[in-house]
């Protein structure tokens, strides 16, 4: 019996779902007990980043709020 490539690929994706699942699961284990899990939200939030044409980026502060009467 001949397997279609459709198959193969279907097969392949769902070995590598499985495998990242395990290694998802390895990590969650590994982790410290009580430890905030850290993710990745794509922000870079420590690192120099400017901006796209290779400045640096503004830096915006907070101002004290004016009181209102």
């Amino acid at each position: 019996m001949t397997t279609t490539f459709k198959k193969r690929q279907k097969e392949m994706k769902r070995q590598d779902k499985a495998r990242a699942k395990a290694e998802r699961r390895m990590q969650k284990k590994t982790a410290e007990p009580g430890a905030p899990e850290i993710e990745n939200d794509g922000i870079a939030w420590e690192e120099g980043v400017g901006t796209p044409d290779g400045l640096p980026a503004p830096v915006f502060f907070e101002t004290e709020p004016t009181p209102q009467e």
